[in-house]
């Protein structure tokens, strides 16, 4: 593992579906993208479960954690996270503690409570409501109860195995009861910047220290887009926005190729919505000096103990290239 001014800097992967690509692409990439930062010096790869979403191909979250971790060597492989409310909380701990179990002090349980995914998915995926965001710290204490061996049902394998929980958030909720509960907190700044600073404050301000955790620890989701020059870097993340642009109109795509002129595709209001979720603060675009300025920036206003990245890019070796940007800047 390397660092970026005395913090490492880890990935997060959405395993995204190019227009003209396939699911079964997306996998081959993330598997190429995984041992390419592996052997670059980042510290975790992490996967997200979304539903419904064409573009994002890893929604059977834990199956991908395990492809990963089998075609790595010795990275932090996990779940960023997995969408804790969609699940019944004894089958995670069963698909957690196998991969543990397989792949042992490399797997990481990222949990979140949004349903990833629209109103008609979370009915698809849970058939009834009875189990709902609002019940999701009863769900973490339960999740817990299993891989301590003290609830009635025994998870197997699972119980007594030791796979770092984390909560992730959006909003101030998972920062609260992550801090609450003495465990490491991940914030989606990559698309949730306004809420990063008051989410952090709640976070360390309010923290408890526990057997899993001594003292805080923040990692803060950033979407980097890298190459060796400002404008190329400019041309690439046209993609993300074009992304972020279809999500806004209620009609998810898969990532579509870099365009000239993002100006012709979107209206005024559009603009400034997707530009106040991928502002300057957590979204870096950019060739090396402009990265590194944007990183060194973001760290110092949140001093977060570690950066997981995000990089949405429609051609494969460009993304690649990107990530070997972002490791030169590293110790």
């Amino acid at each position: 593992m390397k660092m970026f001014n005395n913090i490492p800097l880890s990935v997060l992967d959405l395993a995204p579906v190019t227009e003209g690509g396939t699911p079964e692409q997306s996998f081959k990439n993330s598997v190429s993208l995984a041992q390419h930062v592996e052997n670059l010096g980042f510290h975790r790869y992490w996967l997200a479960e979304h539903h419904n979403m064409p573009g994002i191909a890893s929604s059977a979250t834990s199956v991908i954690i395990g492809h990963i971790a089998g075609a790595t060597k010795h990275m932090r492989v996990g779940s960023g996270g997995v969408m804790l409310p969609n699940h019944a909380t004894l089958v995670i701990a069963e698909q957690f503690g196998t991969l543990e179990t397989l792949y042992p002090g490399r797997i990481d349980l990222g949990l979140g409570r949004a349903p990833g995914s629209d109103q008609a998915t979370a009915y698809a995926l849970r058939r009834t409501l009875n189990m709902r965001v609002e019940d999701f710290p009863l769900q973490v204490d339960e999740l817990q109860s299993y891989f301590e061996g003290t609830a009635r049902v025994h998870a197997v394998p699972g119980e007594g195995l030791n796979i770092p929980i984390w909560l992730l958030g959006s909003s101030g909720f998972s920062a609260r009861l992550a801090a609450e509960k003495g465990l490491p907190f991940s914030f989606a700044s990559h698309f949730s910047p306004d809420y990063t600073i008051p989410a952090l404050n709640s976070y360390r301000g309010n923290f408890t220290p526990s057997a899993a955790l001594e003292k805080p620890y923040a990692m803060l989701g950033v979407n980097i887009i890298a190459a060796d020059t400002d404008e190329e870097a400019r041309y690439i993340a046209t993609s993300q926005q074009q992304q972020f642009l279809s999500i806004r109109r209620g009609e998810p795509t898969k990532l579509k190729p870099p365009i000239k002129n993002i100006n012709d595709v979107w209206s005024e209001m559009e603009k400034a919505a997707v530009e106040q979720s991928l502002n300057s603060r957590s979204t870096i675009v950019g060739g090396p000096e402009t990265v590194k300025r944007g990183l060194e920036q973001f760290l110092k206003e949140t001093q977060a103990d570690e950066f997981i990245i995000n990089s949405q890019i429609y051609n494969h070796n460009d993304r690649l290239r990107s990530y070997e940007i972002i490791a030169q800047l590293m110790d």
